[in-house]
């Protein structure tokens, strides 16, 4: 595992950040860690939803496209008995 030294961090900051971790009952320096790994995460979302999507049920057994619904009008259910 690596190491990072923050200097010259606000006196504000610091407090958020102690108050923060906290709240969620941990140490100071895990909020970091948590606060980082969600960054990094958020900024590696940047491949379109499709390509996620099809790439996690990818050889999950579908073989063929499934059908396009443009313009086709769908029917409400009827929940009267």
């Amino acid at each position: 595992m690596s190491q990072v030294v923050v200097r010259n961090l606000e006196d504000g900051v610091k407090a958020g950040l102690k108050q923060r971790a906290s709240l969620h009952g941990w140490s100071m320096e895990e909020e970091a860690r948590q606060i980082l790994r969600k960054a990094v995460l958020a900024d590696s979302s940047s491949t379109p939803l499709g390509s996620r999507i099809a790439t996690r049920f990818a050889g999950c057994g579908l073989v063929e496209d499934l059908p396009e619904l443009h313009g086709q009008v769908i029917a409400g259910m009827d929940f009267n008995p």
